[in-house]
């Protein structure tokens, strides 16, 4: 499988990463978060083969974040109701999201990123 980078144009972070991945020639495929939502299948399979907890895929920045008051939800949802509430807007989702065959990467960090073997 070809490397999946999930990320966001006008989110400098993500041009951050994308910068980083094309300057160590990382083969991925692009897709736009927003316009492509991750489904609720694929954030399950990620978040399992991530081992991290389902909260740390959320954009805990982001303004529909806070508008949605999730800070006070979150802790009252289901894992279920937390991954569903996560399909529905990509932009609730924490980018980038760099998808290989071995891990799930979420956010970027340019010095975490230099130990992956890709």
């Amino acid at each position: 499988m070809k490397n999946l980078f999930l990320q966001y144009p006008k989110c400098g972070t993500c041009r951050k990463a994308k910068n980083w991945l094309n300057e160590n020639k990382i083969d991925y495929t692009d897709r736009m978060i927003v316009d492509e939502k991750p489904t609720i299948e694929e954030l399950k399979l990620w978040i399992s083969k991530s081992g991290l907890p389902i909260k740390k895929f959320f954009n805990t920045s982001g303004v529909i974040y806070k508008e949605l008051n999730l800070k006070e939800k979150l802790p009252n949802l289901t894992e279920e109701e937390q991954i569903s509430l996560l399909s529905t807007d990509g932009k609730l989702v924490k980018r980038p999201l760099l998808i290989t065959d071995e891990m799930v990467l979420v956010g970027f960090n340019a010095t975490e990123w230099e130990k992956i073997k890709f």
